[in-house]
């Protein structure tokens, strides 16, 4: 059964995002910090870019971090009083519509044309997107910035108390040893604490389940939908605290790569009604699906048998390292 109304979806689908969490704050802290290991993008001085495209990951007063959708390095984004912000055009009936840079969202897909500056920023000329993106990332700010603000405030308590408690042991050296190891006890507490924010934004891959699809179809066949069954009854085995899902859709190269991209995203779309209506599965713990197209093929395209490999969505069962608590003390 395939999902009907892709605005309908994607607003639904964007209502899952990041709640997973215990304190709701697993994605939310992912998308406002910039991993150690990858790699920012240097633009050269004076180097015109025209169509870069990617997803903001990071948004500042006067500037974005965007990283493309293939998760390569991250490019700085800087904003002036120049920069034009447009929806694309629909059609040659319908223009382009124009936005602050206040538009421009964490989770947002656009597109920028501009040049490279001296400190290796790329200073936007144009700025465009697709307004069902633009609700999408709307939909995302208004889920997620309650969720942080909150751990913020959390956050902000914690180290207020350690600092108490810190303030304590220092003025009462000549406590009793049972004193000292009350307040040694509410500092591990508050450590335990941390380091459990602190891995939030860490994930062990747990399992992965392929579900196939027919040439040109979003459409669950008989095979597919016991692949998800055969999957839900080995989930109902195991502790699932802390666990997500990642929803995944990908396409072979028959046709054109737009029509790919859409014909993945709706058979990531159709997984996932399944899994909700047929098994309840709380809308916390799914993550935004993407659809992929053509891209990242698991076998050659080239052949039928290949083919059939890449039209497939991809489940992946992961678990949150903060939320389960297996977050060591050194991490």
């Amino acid at each position: 059964m395939q999902i009907r109304g892709n605005s309908l979806t994607r607003l639904i689908v964007v209502a899952f995002i990041l709640v997973m969490t215990s304190a709701g704050t697993a994605f939310a802290k992912e998308l406002t910090t910039t991993p150690q290991d990858q790699q920012t993008r240097t633009v050269p001085d004076g180097e015109k870019v025209t169509k870069f495209k990617g997803i903001v990951v990071k948004r500042d007063p006067d500037s974005f971090t965007m990283s493309d959708t293939m998760g390569g390095p991250l490019t700085s984004v800087l904003l002036t009083a120049d920069t034009e912000v447009k929806s694309h055009k629909k059609g040659v009936f319908r223009g382009s519509k124009e936005y602050g840079a206040s538009y421009i969202l964490r989770g947002l897909r656009l597109e920028v044309d501009g040049v490279g500056n001296s400190a290796g920023q790329l200073v936007a000329d144009k700025i465009r997107f697709d307004e069902q993106d633009l609700r999408s990332a709307q939909a995302l700010k208004a889920t997620v910035d309650p969720i942080e603000a909150e751990m913020t405030e959390k956050f902000k308590q914690q180290q207020a108390e350690q600092e108490r408690l810190a303030g304590q042991i220092e003025e009462n050296r000549a406590l009793t040893a049972q004193a000292q190891a009350s307040a040694d006890k509410a500092q591990q507490t508050a450590d335990h604490a941390n380091n459990r924010i602190n891995g939030l934004d860490d994930f062990d891959p747990i399992k992965t389940v392929v579900v196939h699809f027919t040439s040109g179809s979003a459409s669950l066949g008989p095979k597919a939908k016991a692949t998800i069954d055969e999957a839900a009854a080995w989930v109902k085995t195991q502790n699932t605290k802390g666990w997500v899902m990642a929803v995944i859709g990908y396409a072979d190269t028959t046709g054109n790569s737009q029509r790919n991209i859409d014909l993945s995203e709706r058979r990531a779309n159709a997984v996932i009604y399944y899994i909700v209506s047929k098994y309840k599965m709380p809308l916390n713990r799914l993550v935004q699906p993407f659809g992929y197209g053509q891209l990242e093929p698991v076998a050659e395209n080239k052949t039928k048998a290949g083919r059939a490999k890449n039209r497939r969505v991809e489940i992946r069962l992961m678990v949150n390292k903060g939320i389960a608590g297996t977050v060591t003390s050194n991490q």
